[in-house]
């Protein structure tokens, strides 16, 4: 593209044109895509911020990484420990005992997850023990019987620190008429609240000492759970433990865990970006309709240039020159209004809800009550580059409209 070509386009450009709908098209057709390239960079942040906050309280409580015995019972498990300790990723450990039961009280049952752990133990690999909202996890102790439940759970079988609770299993005793279920009293030392409904509902902490004994484990447990330096890591750790551990059992990190939701969230992610990003296309083609009209109006204009030798070719690159300079003013208008945007939600957001006066997220239907976002300047590139093609594909029809007018015939009624 040669200087001339960049001149007359950007003259065009800037120039007053005669016709002011062409002028109020062309804004529109600006504002159009400045409003989709915000649009996207604000949702697709947001929706990042959702899922890291979602992803950082699920790690909170699930493990990096599962070193899980066949049937869910590891034998010799300290000698697993011993072995895993090894992987410089990894930088604790803590054994656990999981069962399922029924946990009644008065007139109430409700189905539970039980987990036996080492309180100390349990503390290097999660942050339960960071959202107690009664009592403490290290009231859990060998042969006392306590039990740190679920706000859910808590919430629903209407217990307080203090009750007991009689917990149902199905590890039961052969009898003349049957299989019968065992029948353990707790007591209810500690209440957490995670703001995570599957584990605030499900979820009951006991001792391993008293899961093992509940559950007849002996001295095996269910599983190891690690925790990594880098959690991006942890598929790779997960991988190089199967080939290296020396035990009979499997492992499972946290990405397989969960699959199916970050799955769901990342398809989300992807549909969201398509039915923006059409959006922006539909301002985009706007330029269509502008760059037809402008070259309409500038026949004349375009018939003189041609007479004084500009070829077809250069004309064609002058409009795109034009349509070009329009979208990108929208593309980097947006980008710069949604990075803004995007950085600073936390204090739009509550400003907005200030001025309607309600909350956006209450904290009674979300599991949190401020919109989180995470913008990350990959999801800005991609974005604007999709934009400015866009823009760009969007002035080929009319410049080559453009390029094909007949000189002879734009000047016979001038």
């Amino acid at each position: 593209m040669t200087p001339f070509e960049l001149f007359v386009g950007l003259r065009y450009t800037r120039a007053k044109r005669r016709n002011h709908f062409i002028s109020f098209i062309s804004g529109a057709s600006m504002v159009g895509i400045a409003l989709g390239v915000w649009a996207l960079i604000v949702v697709l942040s947001v929706m990042n911020g959702f899922q890291k906050e979602v992803r950082a309280r699920m790690l909170s409580v699930v493990s990096h990484v599962q070193v899980i015995g066949p049937k869910e019972h590891l034998a010799g498990w300290q000698s697993v420990t011993q072995q895993v300790r090894k992987n410089p990723h990894v930088v604790a450990s803590a054994p656990y005992v999981s069962g399922q039961g029924l946990l009644s009280f008065d007139a109430t049952v409700k189905g539970v997850a039980v987990q036996g752990i080492v309180p100390d133990a349990e503390a290097t690999v999660s942050d339960v023990a960071k959202h107690m909202k009664q009592g403490k996890m290290d009231a859990l102790v060998p042969g006392a019987f306590g039990m740190v439940l679920g706000r859910g759970v808590a919430r629903e079988l209407g217990v307080q620190i203090g009750d007991k609770v009689t917990l149902i299993t199905p590890q039961g005793q052969v009898s003349p008429v049957g299989a019968m279920p065992r029948f353990k009293q707790f007591t209810v030392v500690g209440i957490f609240n995670m703001d995570l409904f599957q584990y605030d509902d499900t979820l009951a902490y006991i001792h391993m000492a008293d899961a093992q004994k509940l559950f007849r484990f002996g001295e095996d447990v269910s599983g190891v759970r690690l925790k990594l330096d880098d959690v991006m890591q942890s598929p790779t750790v997960a991988r190089t433990l199967i080939h290296t551990l020396k035990a009979d059992a499997y492992v499972m990190d946290w990405t397989q865990q969960n699959a199916n939701y970050f799955r769901a969230v990342q398809i989300e992610k992807r549909m969201m970006f398509i039915i923006l990003t059409l959006i922006v296309a539909v301002a985009a083609f706007n330029l269509v309709s502008t760059l037809v009209m402008t070259v309409t109006d500038k026949q004349a204009d375009i018939a003189i240039l041609r007479t004084m030798g500009a070829s077809p070719g250069s004309i064609m690159k002058i409009f795109i020159v034009q349509g070009s300079i329009v979208g990108f003013i929208g593309t980097i208008a947006g980008s710069l209004a949604g990075i803004v945007t995007a950085l600073n939600i936390d204090v739009i957001v509550p400003t907005i809800e200030r001025f309607i006066g309600t909350k956006i997220l209450a904290g009674e239907v979300y599991f949190i009550t401020e919109l989180p976002s995470d913008l990350q300047w990959s999801d800005v590139s991609v974005i604007t580059v999709v934009s400015l093609i866009l823009s760009l594909l969007a002035t080929l029809y009319p410049s080559w409209r453009a390029a094909r007018i007949n000189p002879a015939e734009a000047l016979r009624y001038e």
